[in-house]
């Protein structure tokens, strides 16, 4: 059994059939069952249950796909390591972001380009619980999101390197009194104001924090609307529909000329930010380049 036919097996896993799988393949049907029949007869088990419309795995197919995606997995980051010993920084650097941190990126990426100009750059957006996948199945390598990073899989171990705290800022409509020839708002004074907050199925840490720091100061949020965009949210609040409670560095996407952003005078809670990747996984040289910039 090589890798060339544990690639074939979890080509037709990922897709219950032969024919899509050979087509995604580019091969023809008979070589790729062909290619099958001899992985069962060498191992001397039944990897898929053929009695239905499409293939299942069985219980022994299920262990060798597990196996196999490791195994792959490692031997393309090791082909990988082995090819940029000799290389530059240089290729392309896959990187996720929550909504919220997308501002943090453009300054970053500015001063990596002029410094390593052969790179380039896939960028994702997400929630955590999209981004986690992502980095689980190698599509992006480097994920700069919202601490704490909340996860699917609890028993996934990250790596992480905390960015600068992020103040909270109430962002109002700027037509609002509450918001006229004023510099700074008390938290309180937010407790009667419709409020939209960011918040999606699967992540909710930064409604949580507002939820619980307007608890703190005595009284429970009019929460009129829960929101997974940020864009979406802000045209809300310019259009007079509520106010928000946002990290600071969100704004920076956004022109203030409908919006009033506005510092809480008591109320000092930050957001925390962090650029993470997944232990024990190997890194390109460019991500490795991006996370000492980030360090510095």
């Amino acid at each position: 059994m090589d890798l060339r036919q544990l690639r074939y097996f979890l080509t037709v896993a990922q897709f219950g059939q032969i024919t899509r799988a050979a087509k995604a393949l580019n091969i023809e049907q008979p070589p790729l069952s062909r290619q099958l029949k001899l992985m069962e007869q060498e191992l001397n088990v039944t990897l898929f249950d053929r009695s239905g419309h499409r293939l299942k795995l069985t219980q022994a197919g299920e262990l060798l796909r597990d196996k196999a995606e490791v195994l792959l997995r490692h031997f393309n980051e090791t082909v990988q390591e082995v090819k940029e010993v000799d290389e530059g920084v240089r290729g392309m650097l896959s990187i996720g972001s929550v909504v919220s941190c997308i501002s943090l990126l453009p300054p970053q990426i500015e001063i990596f380009r002029e410094k390593y100009p052969r790179v380039t750059f896939k960028i994702s957006e997400g929630d955590h619980f999209l981004l986690g996948e992502q980095l689980e199945n190698r599509s992006i390598e480097l994920v700069v999101a919202r601490l704490p990073f909340e996860a699917v899989s609890e028993n996934r171990q990250y790596s992480v390197v905390q960015l600068p705290s992020d103040p909270f800022v109430a962002v109002l409509p700027e037509g609002w009194n509450l918001a006229s020839s004023r510099e700074a708002i008390r938290l309180n004074e937010l407790a009667d104001v419709p409020l939209l907050t960011l918040k999606t199925d699967e992540t909710t840490g930064m409604h949580n924090k507002v939820v619980s720091e307007c608890r703190r100061h005595g009284f429970e949020p009019q929460i009129i609307c829960e929101c997974s965009s940020v864009a979406i949210i802000i045209a809300l609040v310019a259009a007079g529909i509520g106010a928000t409670i946002f990290p600071k560095s969100v704004m920076a996407s956004f022109p203030l000329s409908v919006v009033k952003m506005m510092p809480i005078a008591d109320a000092d809670f930050q957001s925390e930010v962090g650029i993470l990747w997944l232990k024990d996984r190997y890194l390109s040289k460019s991500a490795r380049r991006f996370i000492e910039l980030f360090s510095t």
